[in-house]
């Protein structure tokens, strides 16, 4: 009797031992793939001023996809160029205007792509209209033909936004992330 109890009690230590060595595998394996997807193929990121008002907003918890072709109106993380006087590796968030090769004209609160009007419906708000009512424009009037591998990015609060009509055009290369999804606040959870 004395036998099948220490043989009961050693398959118990056994079986808990094997249980937490399990445990312990799974948690490193999903912490593993959690690292891994997160460092090559999504990112966390989180918005910091009201440059992209009222789309995002101060705070806003984002992913990001790294690897994607840029098309226009995207919205983009991008690592801020030198000519912004940033601290170094500062990240903004800001939306694909202009493509290689394009011919970019802002007059007026208007903005066309190499000759046609570009349809810009997240510019209907209240910080337009508030510029708008004062007599002064939203966007300022420029003119910029976009060198090959580069990209024009703006702000949706124009009036205020540090981007391409300040720092000029942005490499490809630091294009580091397209925003996909917002996650908080949890009341503005939203695909992209």
């Amino acid at each position: 009797m004395a036998k099948n109890v220490t043989k009961k009690q050693d398959n118990e230590e056994e079986s808990l031992g094997k249980f937490i060595l399990d445990v312990v595998i799974m948690m490193v394996v999903i912490l593993g793939a959690f690292y891994l997807v997160f460092h090559f193929v999504l990112s966390n990121d989180e918005v910091s001023g009201p440059s992209m008002q009222p789309t995002f907003e101060d705070k806003d918890r984002l992913i990001s996809v790294r690897n994607f072709t840029p098309k226009r109106n995207d919205v983009v993380v991008l690592l801020a160029p030198k000519a912004a006087n940033d601290t170094p590796g500062a990240m903004y968030i800001k939306r694909v205007i202009g493509l290689p090769g394009d011919k970019i004209v802002s007059k007026n609160d208007k903005m066309y792509i190499n000759g046609k009007r570009l349809a810009e419906p997240y510019l209907n708000n209240k910080y337009k209209k508030a510029d708008n009512d004062a007599g002064h424009t939203y966007t300022a009037n420029f003119t910029y033909k976009v060198p090959k591998g580069y990209y024009w990015v703006m702000g949706d609060h124009r009036d205020i936004s540090k981007d391409s009509h300040i720092f000029g055009p942005v490499k490809r290369e630091n294009l580091v992330g397209k925003v996909t999804f917002r996650y908080w606040p949890f009341n503005k959870i939203q695909g992209f």
